[in-house]
C-alpha cells in the first residue's frame, strides 16, 4: 500500500469495482481483500441500462435495479465489508430502489449481519412525465419538445444526499440515477465535512470519482499503450486515496495486474468529457484543464489542481425514448474477394427487402449501414483496401415497422445458398428487432426534484437539494506556443501515436476524443496540425451532412487536447445502426493520422 499524502493526516481510500453493468465480477473480491479500503463504490448505470432496467420494472415490479451487485458482488464480499468496516456505496438501485434494498436486506439477514441500508432515490420522473410534458422540458441543443413514446426519465442527482444517508449512520448506500462521480463524492462530503460552497475541494473529490469511475480504464485498460501493461488477466481495479485537502492518487492493489502512470491517469481525465473547463455536475461546476499529474511511486500517481465553483440551480433529465426499431447483426465471409463477396450478399439483402416492403407498403429502411469488418469501412477514406480472404459482413437498419424487420430478419438466411460463396456463421443466431432507443436531455429545477433519503423503513429526508444561481464560466485555456522556425527539409512525417495518446467515448450523439502529447515538446506539433477543422476532415464520413462541426480545447495542465465531434455517432449508443456507436474507437483511429515533425525531435 502507498501512502502518497503526509503522515498523520486523515485519508480515505476508495475502490470502484464496476464501471458498468456488466462489469467483471471478481473486482470486488480484490478490492475488499487487498486493497485496504474504506469504501467499496459501484457505478452501473447509463442511459441505455436506465431504459432496459425500466422495461425490467415494467414486466415485474420486485426487478428494475441490477440484479448482479446483489447476488454476485454482495454476495461474495458483504460479510468481509462488514467484518472490515468498509462502507459501500451503488448506484443499482436504477428505476427500483426500494427493490434493491430489500434484496440486499434478504442478504444480510440470511448472513446474520447487523448492518444499516439506506436509499437515495427520486430521480425517476416518470410519475410526473404528463405534468413535464405539458412545460414542454425542451431539449438542451435542440429546442425539442418531450418525446411521446418514453421509456424512462431520470434526472441526475448529486452526491449530498449519499452524504446525508452516511451520515445518518448507514452502511451501505443505495441510489438510483446519480452522476457517476457522485458514488466517491458523496463518502468524502461525509468524512471530510466538506461545505456546499468549498467548491475547489468538491472538484477535486469530483474529479477523483470522475478518473475511478471507468474502473480499470484509469489502471490500464484502454491504455494507448496496451502493450505495456502488465497481466491483463489479473487487472487491477482501482484505488483512489484521497485527503482531507482535496489531493489524491491513484493506486492499485499490491501484486496484481494494470498500470497507473501519469498517462493512464492523464487519459482517463480525457475520457466522455466536453469543455475541461466547465463540466457541469449538480454540487459544483469543475475546471480540469490546469490539473497536474505527478508519479510518485510506482503505480502511484498524485493528482491535483481541479477549480469548481457554483453548480447552478438545475439537475440535468436524461429520457429515453423509443424511435422505432433496429436490426443489427453480423455473419462471416471467407475465401478470395471476400469484401466484394460480402458487399454483394448486403446489397442483395437489402435490395430483396425493399421490394417486399414496396409491396406491403411498408415504406423504406430510414437508415441502411453495411459496415465490412477488416476491410476498415470504419476509417471511411483513409481505409487500406487490402486483399483479404476473410470478412466479418456487419449489417444494421432502422425501420418504423417492427414487422418490416422481422421480414428482413428472416430473408438473412437465404444468403447462405442464393448470393456469392463463402457465407456461414450468423454471428449471436438469428437477429430480431429491437427498440431504437434514443436520448432525449433537458433541464430541471432542483427545487422542483424532492430526494427521499431512507435509513431502513424511515424516512430521513424527503427534501429538494436546491442549487444556487451559477456562477459565470471558466474562461477556457488558449494554447500559446509556437512553432518551431525549421526548414522543410528537416521534417518528417510520422503517425500521431509517435506524439500522443487518446482516449474517445460518447456523450450522446456527441463524440470526444481527448489527445495527450507524450512530451511537452510536441505540443505545438499538435497544436498546429490537429486543428478542429482537420478532425472535421479525417473523420468526415461520420458527420450526416459531411460538414462535420467539431471543438477544440486545451488543456494545459496535463498537456492535452479535447475535441468534440458534434452529432457524429449516426445517433449515439441504441440509437445508431453503426458498429462503434459510442466512438470507442475513433482515439485509436485518431493515431493513425500522419503529422509533420522535425526530424531531431522524435
Amino acid at each position: 500500500m502507498v501512502d502518497s499524502g503526509m503522515v498523520g493526516e486523515k485519508k480515505v481510500r476508495i475502490g470502484c469495482a464496476s464501471a458498468f453493468y456488466g462489469d467483471s465480477q471478481l473486482a470486488a473480491r480484490q478490492l475488499v481483500d487487498g486493497g485496504h479500503i474504506d469504501y467499496l463504490v459501484f457505478d452501473y448505470l447509463a442511459e441505455v441500462t436506465m431504459a432496459i432496467l425500466s422495461r425490467a420494472k415494467s414486466r415485474d415490479d420486485n426487478l428494475g435495479y441490477a440484479v448482479d451487485f446483489v447476488s454476485v458482488a454482495m454476495r461474495q464480499v458483504l460479510a468481509d465489508c462488514a467484518d472490515k468496516g468498509i462502507k459501500v456505496v451503488a448506484n443499482a438501485g436504477g428505476v427500483n430502489v426500494p427493490a434493491c434494498i430489500a434484496a440486499l436486506e434478504r442478504l444480510r439477514d440470511e448472513l446474520g449481519l447487523q448492518l444499516k441500508i439506506a436509499g437515495v432515490y427520486g430521480d425517476d420522473l416518470s410519475a410526473e412525465l404528463e405534468t413535464l410534458r405539458q412545460q414542454g422540458l425542451p431539449e438542451m441543443e435542440t429546442g425539442a419538445p418531450l418525446p411521446e413514446r418514453i421509456a424512462s426519465i431520470n434526472a441526475y442527482l448529486g452526491a449530498r444526499p449519499i452524504a446525508d444517508a452516511l451520515d445518518a449512520g448507514a452502511d451501505i448506500v443505495v441510489t438510483g440515477r446519480v452522476v457517476d462521480s457522485a458514488v466517491v463524492l458523496g463518502p468524502l462530503l461525509h468524512e471530510f465535512g466538506w461545505g456546499d460552497s468549498d467548491y475547489d475541494l468538491l472538484a477535486q473529490g469530483a474529479l477523483a470519482g470522475h478518473v475511478i469511475e471507468c474502473g480499470a480504464q484509469c489502471t490500464g485498460g484502454n491504455f494507448t499503450d496496451w502493450q505495456l501493461v502488465p497481466d491483463f488477466a489479473r487487472m487491477s481495479y482501482p484505488i483512489a486515496e484521497i485527503w482531507r485537502d482535496g489531493t489524491f492518487s491513484i493506486q492499485i492493489t499490491p501484486g496484481s495486474g494494470g498500470l497507473v502512470t501519469t498517462a493512464t491517469v492523464g487519459e482517463q481525465i480525457l475520457y466522455e468529457i466536453a469543455d475541461p473547463a466547465n463540466y457541469l455536475l449538480p454540487d459544483v461546476a469543475c475546471d480540469f484543464s490546469h490539473v497536474r499529474l505527478e508519479q510518485v511511486a510506482e503505480n502511484c500517481v498524485q493528482v491535483n489542481g481541479a477549480r469548481g465553483r457554483a453548480p447552478g440551480p438545475d439537475y440535468k433529465v436524461c429520457a429515453t425514448w423509443i424511435d422505432g426499431y433496429r436490426l443489427m447483426g453480423a455473419f462471416y465471409v471467407g475465401g478470395i474477394e471476400a469484401p466484394a463477396k460480402a458487399r454483394a450478399n448486403l446489397d442483395a439483402w437489402l435490395r430483396r427487402t425493399r421490394s417486399v416492403f414496396e409491396i406491403f407498403g411498408l415504406g423504406d429502411y430510414r437508415e441502411a449501414s453495411i459496415e465490412i469488418i477488416g476491410d476498415e469501412d470504419s476509417y471511411g477514406a483513409h481505409a487500406n483496401h487490402y486483399p483479404l480472404r476473410e470478412v466479418m459482413a456487419k449489417f444494421g437498419v432502422h425501420h418504423d415497422n417492427k414487422f418490416a424487420l422481422q421480414v428482413a430478419a428472416a430473408e438473412i438466411p437465404y444468403l447462405a445458398t442464393s448470393a456469392a460463396p463463402g457465407m456461414c456463421g450468423l454471428a449471436g443466431g438469428r437477429v430480431k428487432p429491437q427498440p431504437l432507443m434514443k436520448v432525449h436531455s433537458a433541464l430541471i429545477a432542483k427545487e422542483a426534484v424532492p430526494v427521499t433519503v431512507q435509513l431502513g423503513d424511515e424516512v430521513l429526508i424527503q427534501q429538494s437539494y436546491p442549487g444556487t444561481d451559477a456562477s459565470a464560466p471558466f474562461a477556457g485555456a488558449t494554447f500559446m506556443g509556437e512553432q518551431p522556425p525549421v526548414g522543410p527539409s528537416d521534417l518528417v512525417e510520422v503517425p500521431l501515436i509517435k506524439l500522443a495518446y487518446a482516449r474517445s467515448g460518447d456523450k450522446g450523439d456527441h463524440a470526444n476524443i481527448g489527445v495527450m502529447a507524450r512530451r511537452s515538446e510536441y505540443l505545438p506539433w499538435i497544436a498546429q496540425q490537429l486543428t478542429a477543422q482537420a478532425l472535421a476532415e479525417y473523420f468526415a464520413h461520420l458527420f450526416r451532412d459531411k460538414r462535420g462541426q467539431v471543438e477544440r480545447y486545451f488543456l494545459p495542465g496535463p498537456g492535452a487536447f479535447n475535441f468534440v465531434l458534434k452529432n457524429a455517432l449516426g445517433g449515439g449508443g441504441t440509437g445508431s445502426v453503426r458498429l462503434d456507436s459510442q466512438g470507442k474507437a475513433l482515439g485509436q483511429m485518431l493515431l493513425s493520422m500522419t503529422v509533420m515533425v522535425p526530424e531531431g525531435l522524435l
